[in-house]
């Protein structure tokens, strides 16, 4: 090789399981090179002896086999080539120099080949080591530097995996599907080396395990049937990790040959829920304190999971966790597959909870999970969705399926006897099945439609089943009443209604006029009117009828009020109805009168009617609105009487003024004799009473004809006059009552002094 040629790194590709070197050692070449002009080959080796630079036509595998030489003595204290020797190669001078660290460790290695001098000889080798002394001390600290790097970006590759494993568990913790906590031991096992790992949560019924590929099927089950108990003992008797590297410990506790590291999976700051647990070969690496943190981080993300996806006391999932987990479960379904959902209710837990303390009804609460847990199977989920209500998914299953297993809970649920101070307590739950149907939210749909059902199947005597069908018309409209209470809350806050009269003509006596009931109507978003009988159901199931009572009240009694006396002097008057929810209001009377006071009509402008039902059914309640309202002065109307006649006895004591006879009467009338001789009756009671009587539902002058013949007083209906908008109707009063020579101008409060 000619002295002026330069020197260049060779394309070496090194083993895959040494990286190559950050730095270029060009430099340092050139270095030997001008320091040695006689050089023929130079080689630069790290502390393994892996080939790191080489000049120009280098004899790689000669200077290989000194290096390794090199190497092997190097350890021997006693070895006069510790520091590196000269050797013949050939015919040619070869040098290896060992560069060391401050404890004498293997830094690298530097071999070169020289020509000989002049006069035909080689150079000793301490020669050589003198005038390479420079180099070879800043070469050494190049080579740890690089050697810290490598190390560091070793350590730095170990602590990205194990960043990956965390991260990998660190989503929201009501993002989990139900194979997450399995992707998460096997991401441990594989990660950490071991042969298998398991989650085990008793109380939540969660047994996950996971073996590595080389483990042998079965042997997962074997080592978890032998340890588990052991394990989740001592973790719960000590409440920390636990780890056995060493054989004599692992089998003192577990009986297994493998290393383990368990950790608690805690609940609150005592309280052990499972654990998460690890084994590794008793041949393969011990587990280091870095492989205790993960696996700690990893049991508080399981934790965390369990707290906010599962109900704390019966260990079943939350409402919402319920709710991702099944559409994930449908997601990944057929799409023509069918599932359906259970709603499951508690019958009568308050009544348990008043007699016998509310611990008991957790008790039940508890004992029901539980009896709902053991039937689960796969493609099944179940939640707590409230307090004494439960809802189950199950995928792939028919309507019919479902709703045999849930005639199978029901009776599971019947047999618990519960036993409180040496008494059994009857236990039952109504159950709600439906089919999930494609919507735009499916299972929204499938848990209202199933509840509906729910409450159906307690309306029909509680402790059943009942399915969601659209050939069920109770279901059906207590389906329409769900759909309907969201606008009906919306026309309460935003005043979407509307009041209609509808005259009672008199069909005995021409001069009784201007009476009228007053009818409600609802608007929805659109305009539109929905008729009484849809609203008024889903008002009465859901509790709004005093709300929507007490907007009609105010309504009323503002509109009337600036026109009281114009309308008094033509003998105006208006029925408003009272709602058997509003009798039975304590609050209600209260509120009643102090509207009647505070707009000051006279009383014969308005009257009260009640239904009969309402009436008997609150029969204090309503005798006491009754005579406080006569007491102010006003007519008490009975609504629908005659449908049962379960009031007779009670038109002694109630101070009502009219009977209103119920319409189904009315319109037999033409037909039935029987019919006719009911409406005849209720006509000679009410004139023994001295009590009016008015006829619902007269559609036609032949109807009107034969009631009026029974001398029924008034009569309403759509051959007498339809319901027309309050305002319209009250615009012909006042145009009416200009015509009135007797009229008068009068105060609010002198009017309901003179009433």
């Amino acid at each position: 090789m000619n002295p002026t040629e330069s020197l260049s790194a060779l394309p070496v590709q090194p083993p895959l399981q040494v990286q190559s070197t950050p730095t270029s050692l060009d430099p340092y070449g050139q270095l030997i090179k001008m320091l040695l002009p006689r050089a023929l080959c130079i080689a630069i080796y790290d502390r393994v002896g892996m080939p790191l630079w080489f000049s120009d036509g280098c004899d790689v595998p000669d200077l290989n086999q000194l290096v390794e030489h090199a190497l092997a003595t190097a350890s021997d204290a006693e070895s006069a080539d510790t520091d590196g020797f000269a050797r013949n190669l050939h015919g040619t001078a070869a040098y290896v120099c060992i560069m060391r660290d401050e404890s004498r460790k293997v830094r690298g290695i530097v071999a070169l080949t020289c020509r000989e001098t002049a006069n035909g000889e080689h150079r000793p080798f301490t020669l050589i080591q003198g005038l390479l002394r420079p180099v070879l001390e800043v070469l050494s600290r190049e080579l740890a530097n690089q050697d810290s790097v490598q190390d560091l970006q070793n350590h730095l590759s170990v602590r990205d995996r194990d960043l990956e494993l965390l991260l990998g568990t660190s989503g929201s913790a009501t993002d989990h599907d139900a194979d997450d906590f399995g992707q998460l031991v096997q991401n441990c096992v594989a990660h950490l080396g071991c042969s298998l790992g398991a989650l085990l949560i008793p109380e939540r019924s969660i047994a996950v395990c996971r073996t590595a590929t080389h483990v042998p099927p079965g042997t997962g089950a074997e080592v978890l049937t032998r340890a588990h108990r052991q394990l989740i003992t001592w973790s719960q008797l000590h409440r920390r990790t636990l780890l056995l590297n060493t054989a004599d410990d692992v089998n003192a506790l577990t009986k297994v040959p493998y290393k383990v590291l368990s950790c608690p999976v805690s609940q609150g700051t005592q309280r052990v829920a499972g654990i998460l647990v690890l084994f590794k070969a008793d041949s393969a690496p011990p587990f280091e304190l870095r492989h205790v943190h993960i696996v700690e981080l990893l049991a508080r993300r399981v934790a965390s999971v369990l707290q906010s996806s599962y109900d704390t006391a019966t260990g079943l999932l939350t409402r919402s966790a319920f709710e991702k987990r099944t559409l994930a479960a449908m997601a990944g379904s057929e799409r023509h597959a069918g599932h359906c959902v259970i709603y499951i209710d508690i019958d009568r837990l308050h009544v348990l909870n008043e007699h016998h303390g509310m611990h008991v009804g957790d008790e039940v609460i508890v004992r029901i999970a539980e009896t709902i847990r053991r039937s689960m199977a796969p493609r099944m989920l179940a939640a707590r969705i409230s307090g004494d209500r439960f809802a189950v998914f199950v995928g792939d299953c028919s309507l019919r399926s479902a709703t045999q297993l849930s005639e199978t809970l029901r009776d599971a649920i019947s047999r618990l006897g519960h036993v409180v101070d040496g008494k059994p307590l009857d236990i039952s739950a109504s159950f709600g099945v439906a089919s999930i149907t494609p919507a735009k939210n499916p299972l929204a749909h499938a848990l209202a439609a199933a509840e509906i059902a729910c409450k159906a199947a307690k309306d029909r005597g509680r402790g059943r089943v009942e399915a969601y069908e659209d050939a069920d018309k109770s279901i059906i409209r207590r389906h329409e009443d769900v759909m309907l209470v969201g606008t009906l809350r919306e026309a309460l806050a935003n005043n979407y209604f509307r009041m209609e009269a509808q005259p009672l003509v008199p069909l005995t006596d021409a001069r009784q006029g201007n009476r009228f009931e007053l009818l409600l109507r609802m608007i929805d978003s659109t305009g539109d009117s929905i008729a009484p009988s849809k609203f008024l159901s889903a008002a009465e199931r859901y509790q709004l009828a005093p709300d929507i009572d007490r907007w009609v009240v105010q309504y009323v009694l503002e509109t009337l009020s600036p026109h009281a006396a114009r309308l008094a002097s033509i003998g105006a008057h208006f029925a408003v109805n009272i709602s058997g929810q509003s009798i039975g209001d304590q609050d209600f009377p209260t509120f009643l009168e102090r509207q009647l006071r505070a707009h000051g009509l006279p009383p014969a402008l308005i009257s009260f009617e009640l239904t009969e039902t309402a009436a008997v059914t609150n029969i204090v309640r309503a005798e006491s609105l009754m005579r406080h309202l006569r007491d102010l002065g006003h007519e008490i109307a009975l609504d629908d009487f005659g449908r049962g006649l379960s009031s007779l006895t009670y038109l002694k004591t109630l101070p009502v003024s009219y009977l209103k006879i119920d319409g189904e009467l009315i319109r037999d009338v033409i037909t039935s004799s029987r019919s006719q001789a009911m409406v005849s009756a209720i006509v000679q009671l009410a004139r023994a009473m001295g009590l009016g009587t008015t006829a619902e539902c007269i559609e036609s002058d032949a109807i009107r004809t034969i009631v009026a013949g029974l001398g029924v007083d008034f009569g309403q209906g759509y051959a007498l006059g339809r319901p027309r908008p309050l305002n319209q109707v009250l615009q012909e009063l006042l145009a009416a009552s200009r015509s009135n020579p007797s009229w008068v101008e009068q105060s609010p409060e002198r009017t309901l002094a003179a009433g």
